[in-house]
C-alpha cells in the first residue's frame, strides 16, 4: 500500500475519533500553510502540523525542482483535501500570491532568516527550523520581526514538547537534584566526512543561484545539495550550531537559564585534515552562567562519555546526577538508600500508523513523531491565544547566538564577554564585528532595526 494511501486513510480515522484535531479550528475554514524548504525535515515538520489540524496546504517552495515535483505530489495526499499544492523558486513570489496564514521555514541554516522575516512581514505566524540563523545579529532581527508585526513565531527545538523531558524538568525544578552547580551537553553521533569529492556543475534541476542565496557562493560537489551541506560552514554553524542547541536549550529551559555572561570555546579539524568539510570535527565550549557553568563537548571520533548517551545533557546536583536524551532519562541518586528513576521517551505507532512508513522514509526514531506533533499543538494554541510559544523565536535565538559565539570565540582563540544589555560583545571589536556576516549581492542582511 502506498504512504499516500494509508496515510490519508489514517488520518480520516483519526481525526473522525476527535484523537488529533483542535478543537476550536474543527468549525471554522483551514489555515493556509505553506512550506519554504521542502526537503526531508521539511516534511517531517509539515506532516506533523496535518496530523494535528486540517490545514490547508497550499504552496511548496524549494530550489530544487525534481524534489519539488516529488513534494507536491506527496503532500497533495497528506492533507484532507487531497489539493496539489502549487510550487514556487521564490518564497516572495510565494507569499504575494498564496498570502499563507502558516509558513514553515525548513531551508538550510543559512536561507532561515530572510523567509521567516518576509513571513512575519506579510502577516504569517511561522515555524522556523533550528538554529535560527547563521550569525546574532540575524537573530536578533528575527525577533525584533516578530514582536513589531505580533507574530508567534515557534523555534523547532521541540525538546521542550516531549513528554518525558517535561517530566524531568519539573522534577528537577521540584528539587530532586538540590542545590544545581555544573552542566554538560554533548554529541557524539556525528561521523565525519570521508573523501574530497571533486568539484563539478550544479545539476540542471537545482537553482544554484537561488540555493546559495545571501551566503558565500561555494563551487558545487556532491556534498552541497542534498542533505550534506552541513559540512560546510558557509552554510550552518557546525555540530556545535546543529546539536549543541538542542541540548544547551533543554538546560537553559530546565534551569531557567538566559544569557551567559562568559563564552569560550576550543577546538578544530583535528582527525580529518584531508576531507573538502570544514566544520570542526572537534570543539569544547563553556557557557558561564550565574554559579553555572554548561559545558559542551563534541567528538565526530571516538566513543560517548555515557554509554547509550551519545547526545546528551548532564545535570549534577547536590543529590545526584540527572541524565537526558531524546529517548530517555534517569537520576542516580548520591543517597545509596534512595531510589534512581528511569523514564523513556513514549511513541504512537499503533495510533498513527502512518508513523510506521514516515519511520522509514525519513529516518526518524519512533520517539521523534509525538514530539513534533505536541510542539505543532502547542505552536497552533498559541496562535489562537495570540501568545508566546514554548520554543518562542526570542528562546531560540539565545540558545542559538550561545552556538554562534562559541565559534567566534574558537576562532580568536580567546573568551567573550556578552553585553545582554546592548546585544554585543563587550570591549571586543574583533568579535564585535563577526556578530554579522557579510551577505552575497544582491541579498541585504537585516537588523533590528530594518525589518
Amino acid at each position: 500500500m502506498s504512504s499516500v494511501s494509508l496515510n490519508r486513510r489514517t488520518f480520516v480515522a483519526t481525526a473522525a475519533a476527535g484523537l488529533t484535531l483542535v478543537g476550536a479550528r474543527a468549525a471554522n475554514p483551514p489555515r493556509r500553510v505553506a512550506l519554504i524548504g521542502s526537503g526531508w525535515y521539511g516534511k517531517n515538520d509539515l506532516f506533523r502540523l496535518v496530523q494535528v489540524e486540517d490545514v490547508e496546504i497550499v504552496a511548496l517552495c524549494d530550489p530544487d525542482s525534481n524534489s519539488l515535483a516529488a513534494d507536491v505530489v506527496t503532500a497533495a495526499g497528506r492533507h484532507r483535501s487531497s489539493k496539489a499544492p502549487r510550487a514556487y523558486v521564490d518564497y516572495r513570489e510565494m507569499l504575494r500570491q498564496e498570502q499563507p496564514d502558516i509558513v514553515e521555514v525548513a531551508t538550510p541554516d543559512h536561507w532561515h532568516c530572510l523567509p521567516a522575516i518576509a513571513a512575519m512581514k506579510a502577516g504569517a505566524d511561522v515555524y522556523v527550523q533550528k538554529p535560527i540563523s547563521v550569525d546574532v545579529v540575524e537573530g536578533q532581527a528575527m525577533v525584533a520581526a516578530a514582536r513589531k508585526y505580533g507574530r508567534v513565531c515557534q523555534v523547532g527545538t521541540q525538546r521542550r514538547s516531549a513528554p518525558h523531558l517535561i517530566e524531568a524538568r519539573d522534577r528537577i525544578q521540584s528539587g530532586m537534584l538540590g542545590k544545581i552547580s555544573h552542566a554538560e551537553v554533548c554529541c557524539y553521533i556525528y561521523r565525519s566526512p570521508r573523501g574530497n569529492p571533486p568539484d563539478t556543475d550544479p545539476p540542471p534541476h537545482l537553482d544554484y543561484e537561488m540555493w546559495t542565496g545571501p551566503a558565500p557562493m561555494r563551487p558545487f560537489c556532491q556534498w552541497t545539495h542534498p542533505r550534506r551541506w552541513r559540512y560546510f560552514m558557509e552554510y550552518g554553524n557546525g555540530v556545535i550550531g546543529d546539536m549543541c542547541i538542542h541540548m544547551l536549550d533543554l538546560v537553559r529551559w530546565t534551569l531557567n537559564l538566559g544569557w551567559p555572561s562568559v563564552i569560550h570555546s576550543t577546538g578544530g579539524i583535528f582527525v580529518d585534515k584531508d576531507s573538502k568539510a570544514n566544520t570542526p570535527d572537534t570543539q569544547t565550549a563553556t557557557f558561564s552562567f550565574p554559579d553555572l557553568n554548561v559545558v559542551w563537548t563534541h567528538r565526530n571520533w571516538g566513543s560517548p562519555v555515557y554509554p547509550g548517551y551519545p547526545w546528551a545533557y548532564f545535570i549534577y546536583g547536590e543529590k545526584g546526577l540527572f541524565k537526558g536524551s531524546t529517548t530517555k532519562w534517569e537520576f542516580i541518586p548520591v543517597d545509596k538508600n534512595s531510589k534512581a528513576i528511569r523514564r523513556e521517551a513514549f511513541t504512537e505507532m499503533d495510533r498513527y500508523e502512518i508513523d510506521q512508513v514516515d519511520a522509514v522514509e525519513s529516518r526518524l526514531g519512533p520517539h521523534e513523531f509525538p514530539v513534533l506533533r505536541a510542539h505543532m499543538r502547542d505552536f497552533l494554541s498559541a496562535i489562537d491565544h495570540r501568545r508566546n510559544p514554548v520554543a518562542d523565536i526570542e528562546q531560540g535565538h539565545i540558545s542559538t547566538a550561545c552556538c554562534i559565539l562559541a565559534n567566534v570565540s574558537m576562532e580568536l582563540g580567546r573568551s567573550l564577554r556578552w553585553d545582554e544589555e546592548t546585544g554585543t560583545v563587550s570591549h571586543d571589536p574583533d568579535a564585535a564585528a563577526k556578530l554579522a556576516r557579510p551577505y552575497r549581492s544582491p541579498w541585504v542582511h537585516p537588523s533590528p532595526l530594518t525589518v
